[in-house]
């Protein structure tokens, strides 16, 4: 019975759906669940930046050769596509080729062992998984031979609060704060910032790419003014390795930030962990930041809130996993990313040894497999749902194999600059790094 019982995938995002071509290679029946409407929902949430990863390294082997007989034809590989190239280009088509094997509106709610808690042992091994499903038809449960968690971390961004919990008044203030690089070629958006005083918390590419955007906004709009907060005691070295970067992008990113504060229109204030969020007395629309240490900043119009993201593990609760307890990272895992260590490009290619669970078929991959760590890299994902796919179906020499060689700066995979025209995408030392459901890639500061 189990045999023709499907493999679920949760997520149809790059992860999820190159597992899912890589499980129809194998013959092995994928059911992909997706929350959004359409494939690569969070990518298309920041359609308006730039990957610093080329197509190359963004199409992954098995969901090209699905996509072969439909009559697709790879993009330029050396061209560098925005999140919405990405999204409509190939994740869309790809999850299009799938068919009825992916399911668009279906939020996965919970995992479990069919008919058994997490406490119990006797039917680990025997009974089949179960996820629990919310549908605008209601809930539902599906039998799965295995579970591959490619669900990300997108939907779960850090709060401000410098203690990792939200800052007192933080959610009462949601109108005025935004936790993802603004698309400011929106008019709409463009005219939420134009001419306000906007505090931006956070230290990694996001954090740098608006600061970037929102530099050249105050360039154009009089009163624009920026307030960099860092929970670390000096800027010390936000800025990358500029021109020495190992990642031409990600030194670029780095130098146009620094250029951006030098043109005067970003004030930085260090050492600023938020404890508390308060309403302006003298003005309501406007938020006043308190530190720990009792610091208040001038109020501010404004908050961009850009300290990374953490993985949801609440529907994962009734299965038993090993993770490591600071990075909520597979515990494996968790050494080769720790993001005070390791950069994407030192980070070497894993796969199902490193991310299996003590739950039998439970697999986390893709960034959700990189908890807290802010770091992510997509040919590292493809080769992780290569190496968990060969595992559920048996073949334990493929899975063990590892069948990926990384240049040796590594391709970091996210989205960290604004778009650009295309003759300008092409030149690596023209585009900027940043995130996919998290920052990209480190050594980026931690987040203190």
């Amino acid at each position: 019975m189990d045999e023709v019982l499907p493999v679920v995938v949760v997520g149809a995002g790059p992860a999820g759906l190159a597992a899912a071509a890589q499980l129809v290679e194998r013959g092995l029946p994928p059911l992909v669940l997706e929350a959004g409407p359409v494939a690569g929902t969070a990518v298309r949430e920041w359609h308006h930046v730039r990957l610093f990863s080329r197509w190359a390294e963004l199409v992954d082997a098995a969901g090209e050769k699905l996509l072969a007989p439909m009559g697709w034809r790879a993009p330029d590989p050396d061209r560098y596509p925005t999140g919405q190239e990405w999204a409509e280009q190939y994740l869309q088509p790809l999850a299009d080729a799938l068919g009825e094997r992916v399911r668009y509106g279906a939020r996965v709610v919970g995992v479990a062992r069919r008919g058994w808690d997490r406490v119990v042992d006797v039917a680990r091994a025997s009974e089949p998984l179960t996820v629990r499903v919310e549908t605008v038809a209601g809930e539902e449960r599906i039998s799965a031979r295995a579970v591959i968690d490619a669900s990300g971390t997108w939907g779960l961004p850090n709060p401000l609060g410098g203690d990792g919990l939200p800052a007192l008044g933080e959610p009462a203030a949601a109108d005025r704060i935004g936790y993802r690089v603004p698309d400011l070629t929106d008019p709409g958006v463009r005219a939420r910032y134009a001419g306000r005083r906007i505090a931006v918390a956070g230290s990694g590419h996001s954090a740098l790419t608006a600061l970037v955007a929102l530099s050249e906004l105050a360039g154009e709009v009089s009163g624009t003014r920026v307030v960099w907060l860092l929970r670390r005691g000096e800027i010390g070295n936000a800025f990358g390795g500029g021109a020495a970067d190992q990642l031409p992008a990600r030194g670029a990113l780095g130098r146009r930030a620094a250029e951006a504060v030098a043109a005067g229109h970003i004030r930085t204030v260090t050492g600023f962990r938020t404890a508390a969020v308060e309403r302006d007395p003298a003005g309501a629309d406007r938020l006043v930041l308190e530190s720990f240490d009792g610091v208040r900043l001038d109020p501010v119009d404004e908050v961009l809130v850009l300290t990374g993201f953490r993985p949801d593990l609440s529907f994962l609760s009734e299965v038993r996993l090993d993770l490591d307890p600071v990075l909520q990272a597979p515990r494996a895992l968790a050494p080769l990313i720790d993001p005070n260590v390791h950069s994407c490009g030192t980070v070497y290619p894993h796969g199902a040894r490193v991310l299996a669970q003590p739950e039998p078929d439970v697999y986390l991959v893709g960034m959700k497999s990189y908890g807290r760590a802010p770091t992510f890299l997509s040919l590292t994902g493809y080769e992780q749902v290569r190496s968990v796919v060969a595992a559920i179906a048996g073949d334990r020499e493929a899975a063990e194999r590892v069948e990926l060689v990384l240049p040796e700066t590594g391709v970091c995979s996210g989205a960290g600059v604004l778009a650009a025209p295309a003759d300008l995408a092409a030149p690596a030392d023209r585009v900027g790094p940043g995130e996919v459901s998290g920052r990209c890639c480190g050594p980026a500061a931690a987040q203190r």
